[in-house]
């Protein structure tokens, strides 16, 4: 059977952020370009750089989380180091 693969986004500050800055935020942290961003909320690609400008001016952190197996380190299978 596969594995399924869950990761989780935080942004720390984010009560920092107007909503639509958060939505920007969220859609660049999971890798959308500037294009797709734009499609999806609907405004141009100035408005998505004024928005994560100022997001980013305001301060936030963003944390993955990943589960520990992803990385290979807890109970792999190949527990051997590779030189």
């Amino acid at each position: 059977m596969d594995k399924v693969l869950y990761m989780k986004i935080e942004i720390r500050g984010a009560e920092k952020l107007s909503f639509r800055e958060r939505q920007v935020v969220a859609l660049k942290e999971m890798g959308k370009s500037t294009e797709e961003i734009s499609k999806t909320l609907k405004i141009t690609a100035s408005t998505i750089a004024t928005l994560y400008n100022r997001a980013r001016n305001k301060g936030y952190e963003v944390v993955i989380v990943l589960p520990g197996d992803v990385l290979g380190i807890y109970g792999g299978e190949d527990d051997e180091l590779e030189e």
